[in-house]
C-alpha cells in the first residue's frame, strides 16, 4: 500500500498555483494543461481580439503564453501542439499592458501605469522617450518607432483592461469616469496606428460597452461567446482526466473516496462553467488546483473575496435573488454589454462567474443561466448574507449551524427560536419599507446556506412548498406567508399535496406554516403539523 503511495506522489507534477509567467511555469517545471492548439488557431485567424473571463480563469496566464509566442520563444513550446504548428518564430516587438496589479483609486493611478509600460517599452527597443507629448500621443509614437526601427510590426496585449473600472466604481465614481475618459482618449490610439500593429488582444472580467475599446476601436473581436474558443481558458474534463489523475487518487485516498466518487464531487464543486451556446463545459482552473494542492473541497475562488459593489449593487436595486435558482433567462446581447447605469444587474453577473449558460433556445434566442456549480451557490450566499442578514460571516453560519442541529434533531421549537432571532436582528428603521420579496430574500439565503448540509429543495414553478428539507430521520415541509395566517400556510401544504410524495416515507414528516408580519418585521405565527397532529410551539 505504501509504495503504490509514493509512485503516485512521484508521478504528481508542481501546480501552477499563482503562477501567472509562462516562461517561469515551463522552465520550473509546472504542470501545463496545453492551450496552444487554440492559441495557434487565435493568432492565424485574427488580428485583433477581446476576450472577457471570469476572475481566476487563467487570463493573465493566457497573455503571457501570447507574448512569449510572440517574442520567438521557441523553445517555451517544447512538446506543445504550437511547436509543430509554427515554422517561422518571428521576434515582434512586444507592449504588454498588465492591469491586473495597481493603485487604481489615487487620482493618477491609471496613467502612472500606463506611463511606466510605455516608458519601458521605449527602454527595451531602444525608442526615442517622447516624454513631452501626451500619453496617447506618446503611445502612437512609441508603435511607429518601434515599427520602423524592427521593421516588424508591434504586438499589443492588455491584460485585464477593466480593473482600473472595477475599483473605483463603487466608492470612487469620479474616479471611475475619469478612467473611463482616460481610456478612449488612449486606447483610441490604436485605431489611428493599425498600420504599424501586428496583433491586438485584451482580456477582462466584464465588458463594458460604453469603454471605447468596443466603439472606437471596432476592429476588435469578442470571442467571450465563440464557441471555438470556448474553452481556451478553465479546464475540461478530457483536460482533467488526462492530466490530473495523480492528484485525483491523491486527493481521492485524503476524502476517503473512490477515484469515480471524487470526479463526481471535483464536478459538483468546480465545474459548470458555459461560456458559448454549444461551448464545452469548463472546470474554475483556480478552485481545481487549490483542492488538489489542499487535498481537500474548499471553496476557494471566494476566498479572493466577492466584490462590494456587487453586494450593494443588488442590496440598492432590492433584487429578487430568489431568482438565482429558479434560472433566469436573457438574450446574448443583455449578457455580453454591461453598462455602470444599468439596472439589470443579470449581465455583470455572468460575466462576473455568479451566473453561467446552462441552455439555449435557439428559436427565440434565449440563453437560461444559474448558478455554474455548488462552490459559487454556497459561497455566494454566504457572501450576501451580512448585507442581508444585518451581521458578520460568523455570526451567519452560526446561526445555520443551530438551526442545522435543531433540524438533524427534530427540534421545531429550536428552529422557531433561530429563525425569529435573525428577523429580530433585522433594523427596526427599515421594517416599514419591508415587502413581501424582502422576507422571502432573508428565507431564501437562510435555507439556501443549510442546503450545504442537508438537502434542500425550494420554491419553483411546479408548485411544490415553499421550502422542503430532508435529513436521515425528518422531512420539513414549510410554506410561508406574509401578513396573512400561518393556518392558511398549513392548508395550503394539504391542498396541494406536497407531503404526498413522502406518504411511503419511514421518515417524521413535519408540515410547518409560518406567517410573516411586515409591521412586525418578524415571523408572526408558525403552525407545525405531524402525524396529523398540531403541535404546540411557544
Amino acid at each position: 500500500m505504501c509504495n503504490i503511495i509514493i509512485v503516485i506522489m512521484q508521478d504528481i507534477r508542481k501546480l501552477p498555483l499563482g503562477i501567472q509567467s509562462f516562461e517561469k511555469l515551463r522552465k520550473e517545471d509546472y504542470l501545463y494543461v496545453d492551450k496552444t492548439e487554440l492559441i495557434h488557431k487565435l493568432i492565424t485567424t485574427g488580428r485583433s481580439y477581446f476576450l472577457s473571463r471570469p476572475r481566476r480563469f487563467g487570463k493573465s496566464l493566457l497573455v503571457s503564453t501570447l507574448e512569449a509566442y510572440f517574442l520567438g520563444k521557441k523553445d517555451l513550446f517544447k512538446g506543445l501542439a504550437l511547436e509543430n504548428l509554427e515554422q517561422e518564430w518571428i521576434k515582434y516587438p512586444v507592449i504588454k499592458f498588465s492591469l491586473a496589479g495597481g493603485d487604481f483609486t489615487t487620482e493618477n493611478g491609471l496613467y502612472d501605469k500606463l506611463k511606466y509600460t510605455i516608458s519601458d517599452f521605449e527602454t527595451q527597443y531602444e525608442l526615442p522617450k517622447e516624454e513631452s507629448f501626451s500619453l496617447p500621443v506618446r503611445f502612437n509614437a512609441a508603435l511607429k518607432n518601434a515599427n520602423k526601427k524592427t521593421g516588424l510590426s508591434v504586438v499589443v496585449l492588455v491584460d485585464e483592461y477593466d480593473t482600473p473600472i472595477l475599483k473605483t466604481m463603487d466608492l470612487y465614481p469620479e474616479l471611475e469616469q475619469k478612467s473611463r475618459e482616460f481610456f478612449k482618449s488612449f486606447f483610441a490610439t490604436l485605431k489611428d496606428a493599425d498600420e504599424y500593429l501586428h496583433f491586438v488582444f485584451f482580456t477582462g472580467v466584464t465588458k463594458f460597452s460604453k469603454v471605447s475599446i468596443f466603439s472606437d476601436l471596432n476592429q476588435l473581436i469578442d470571442i467571450s461567446m465563440d464557441k471555438a474558443y470556448s474553452a481556451l481558458c478553465g479546464i475540461t474534463q478530457d483536460e482533467l482526466e488526462n492530466n490530473f489523475m495523480p492528484n485525483i487518487e491523491a486527493l481521492a485516498t485524503e476524502e476517503e473516496l473512490s477515484k469515480e466518487e471524487c470526479l463526481n464531487k471535483l464536478k459538483q464543486m468546480y465545474d459548470g462553467y458555459k461560456f458559448s451556446a454549444n461551448g464545452t463545459n469548463v472546470y474554475n482552473p483556480y478552485s481545481l488546483f487549490n483542492s488538489f494542492n489542499h487535498k481537500t473541497f474548499g471553496s476557494y475562488w471566494f476566498e479572493t473575496a466577492t466584490p462590494t459593489f456587487l453586494i450593494n449593487k443588488l442590496k440598492a436595486i432590492s433584487y429578487d435573488i430568489r431568482n438565482f435558482s429558479n434560472c433566469i433567462e436573457a438574450s446574448a446581447l443583455q449578457i455580453q454589454d454591461y453598462r455602470a447605469d444599468n439596472p439589470d444587474i443579470v449581465p455583470l453577473l455572468y460575466q462576473s462567474g455568479y451566473l453561467t449558460i446552462k441552455s439555449y433556445d435557439k428559436r427565440r434566442e434565449r440563453y437560461t443561466l444559474s448558478y455554474p456549480n455548488d462552490e459559487v451557490k454556497y459561497s455566494f450566499m454566504e457572501s450576501l448574507a451580512p448585507s442581508y442578514l444585518n451581521t458578520n460571516k460568523n455570526d451567519s453560519n452560526m446561526d445555520i449551524y443551530a438551526i442545522d442541529n435543531a433540524i438533524e434533531h427534530g427540534n421545531i421549537n429550536t428552529v422557531k427560536e433561530q429563525l425569529f432571532a435573525v428577523f429580530a436582528r433585522l433594523p427596526y428603521a427599515n421594517s416599514l419599507e419591508w415587502v413581501e420579496r424582502d422576507f422571502q430574500n432573508v428565507i431564501y439565503i437562510i435555507f439556501m446556506m443549510l442546503g450545504k448540509y442537508v438537502h434542500v429543495e425550494l420554491h419553483s414553478a411546479k408548485g411544490r412548498a415553499d421550502c422542503i428539507v430532508e435529513t436521515d430521520k425528518y422531512v420539513y415541509i414549510f410554506e410561508f406567508k406574509v401578513d396573512s395566517s400561518a393556518e392558511e400556510a398549513l392548508k395550503q401544504i394539504e391542498q396541494k399535496g406536497y407531503a404526498s410524495p413522502y406518504a411511503a416515507d419511514k421518515r417524521k414528516i413535519f408540515s410547518i406554516g409560518i406567517n410573516f408580519s411586515t409591521n412586525e418585521r418578524n415571523i408572526k405565527e408558525m403552525l407545525v403539523k405531524t402525524d396529523g397532529l398540531l403541535l404546540n410551539t411557544p
